[in-house]
């Protein structure tokens, strides 16, 4: 299983992954497809062996808030499977995806409890995280958001280019940005003019060039 770096399959030893493996099945979603849905009752979770999800929200107006983006060997779904409450998210395939489908996540947890202290400690970054991104949205600008976001995603799928730059291949929509950072899609349109006027960003569809990663930091903050 390929995985990024940290994320919940890097942690595990052969036999924690084999006996994942032995306790669930594959199956493949294509891109745009729902993989979970906000609101269901299931204790399955999904871990991710090919392609990015998103996992977001809507409020009562009906907007999106993007909560975070999940690439290969990251876990989704854990939370309800844990707790038995309903899924707290929707998770939708940027890409096509391929995952292991888990069953009744909470026994397997029940016999492995190193794989329990190091979910534990994956479920408290999330939420160190996401009291990051509060702050963040208090004392950011637009710009600065969106700035955070790309280099986020550099630094986890960027790709070494030959001019020296990072190309970075965007899952997501200017409007799925916009609910990552928590503006408007106006805004967002208008922060990333702001970063390519700088020089600090070329884009195209669905990718991002990015020409001054150091830049973009200073900007970030």
């Amino acid at each position: 299983m390929n995985a990024e770096p940290g994320e919940f399959l890097t942690l595990l030893t052969p036999d924690e992954v084999a006996a994942l493996r032995a306790g669930g099945r594959p199956r493949r979603w294509e891109r745009g497809d729902t993989v979970m849905a906000e609101g269901e009752s299931a204790d399955w979770v999904l871990l991710l062996t090919e392609g990015r999800v998103k996992v977001s929200s809507h409020t009562r107006a009906g907007t999106e808030v993007v909560l975070a983006v999940r690439g290969p060997g990251g876990l989704v779904g854990e939370m309800s499977a844990i707790d038995g409450s309903p899924r707290s998210a929707t998770v939708t395939a940027l890409e096509p995806v391929e995952g292991l489908v888990v069953q009744d996540f909470a026994t397997f947890l029940g016999t492995h409890g190193r794989v329990a202290v190091l979910l534990m400690r994956l479920v408290t970054a999330k939420l160190r995280d996401s009291d990051r991104k509060r702050v963040e949205y208090g004392a950011y600008d637009a710009t600065g958001r969106v700035a955070t976001r790309l280099i986020e995603l550099a630094e986890r799928y960027g790709e070494q280019t030959s001019g020296g730059g990072l190309r970075v291949a965007l899952p997501l929509s200017q409007d799925e940005l916009a609910g990552w950072t928590g503006a408007s899609r106006e805004a967002v349109s208008k922060a990333l003019r702001t970063l390519r006027d700088r020089g600090l960003i070329e884009t195209g569809r669905r990718r991002v060039l990015i020409h001054d990663l150091d830049g973009l930091r200073r900007r970030a903050r």
